[in-house]
């Protein structure tokens, strides 16, 4: 009998109650997606995922992979039947990109996902939203989800995640279904193929700087934690569609100097803590300028500096779990210090 399974039951139930269930994650093959998948399936669901690429580390655990783009309504409606909850991770993140590129796929693909669940008749539906969607440029300092959206963004990412998610929990209790979203802020961990790596490779390079006086505190999401919000969130939604049409923060308790946590990871890594710095004014400015270049110009990749970045970096952003704590019975089981040590050892990997 798997674990978890009650005698008698005829099929599987797991430890907290909720029965068997087919479940989809949308990008499933991400970083935070797979994790996701992955305690899903510990907690006895038959999981499918949609993903763009080919992930035979997910089917060999049993999983139903599902190739597609989100932008291919008639992939996304086939990913959607016979499901009861769906995991809307996927997205394109960055700090630069077309307008176009972002709208398609983070405002529209999430659109189709909204109109594949109403066609399908999912239950329900735990859309990964973000703290950016509220990031007006200001600190943000133990702030809670009163916080309004953004009427300027410096680039098209937290643009595009605020149109979805305003699209997600205007959808609630529409035709049966219920939606919520969760804004993970900074979500690291062993398998990060993004933040992490690239905070080594350039610091490895040299060219790190600290923006800013240092003193930046910043609410930080451990990646095993944050995933087992997302099913945290599915069961409080099954019991209680009140707690759905609602954002929640989702991140550590207590936030962290960024400066000082970025310099723990570098010497985790053996790479020497930062010590050069620029101010916050001249790396704002300088990111202005870049962005300029890097746009008259068409430049490839991503400009070494942009408004953004520069804002993330010298600024506060720390927020409140109350809410999530109280409605959703979200608990971070993973300290930060064990999440360092587990981190640790996937470093030469990301050092590569």
């Amino acid at each position: 009998m798997r674990a978890g399974q009650r005698f008698g039951s005829g099929r599987p139930q797991c430890d907290d109650g909720m029965g068997f269930m087919q479940t989809l994650v949308t990008g499933g093959g991400g970083f935070l997606g797979r994790y996701v998948a992955e305690q899903l399936l510990q907690r006895g669901d038959t999981v499918r995922v949609l993903a763009r690429g080919d992930y035979p580390e997910l089917t060999s655990q049993g999983m139903e992979l599902i190739r597609g783009d989100l932008r291919d309504a008639a992939v996304v409606r086939r990913a959607c039947e016979g499901v009861e909850t769906v995991f809307h991770v996927a997205a394109v993140p960055g700090i630069w990109g077309s307008r176009r590129m972002f709208h398609e796929i983070n405002v529209v693909g999430t659109q189709n996902v909204l109109e594949a669940c109403h066609a399908s008749g999912v239950a329900r539906l735990i859309h990964t939203s973000s703290p950016s969607v509220v990031f007006d440029g200001q600190d943000h300092v133990d702030a809670d989800e009163t916080l309004p959206y953004a009427s300027r963004w410096l680039c098209y990412y937290p643009w595009s995640k605020a149109l979805a998610e305003q699209q997600v929990l205007s959808a609630h209790q529409t035709d049966g279904l219920r939606t919520l979203a969760l804004r993970p802020h900074l979500i690291w961990g062993p398998r990060d193929n993004h933040l992490i790596p690239r905070l080594l490779q350039t610091a490895r390079a040299g060219r790190l700087r600290r923006v800013g006086t240092g003193g930046n505190v910043v609410s930080v999401s451990y990646v095993e934690n944050t995933a087992a919000a997302h099913l945290a969130a599915d069961r409080a939604l099954s019991m209680d569609g009140s707690v759905g049409g609602q954002p929640y923060f989702i991140n550590e308790p207590e936030a962290v100097n960024l400066w000082t946590w970025i310099d723990d990871l570098l010497r985790l890594a053996g790479i020497s803590p930062v010590e050069r710095c620029i101010s916050a004014a001249s790396a704002y400015y300088l990111g202005a300028a870049c962005e300029v270049v890097w746009a008259g110009l068409r430049l490839p990749g991503e400009p070494r500096m942009t408004r953004f970045v520069a804002r993330q970096l010298s600024g506060s952003h720390s927020y409140r779990i109350q809410s999530a704590v109280e409605k959703l019975g979200y608990a971070p089981s993973i300290s930060m210090a064990e999440g360092m040590r587990r981190l640790e050892r996937d470093l030469p990997r990301m050092l590569q």
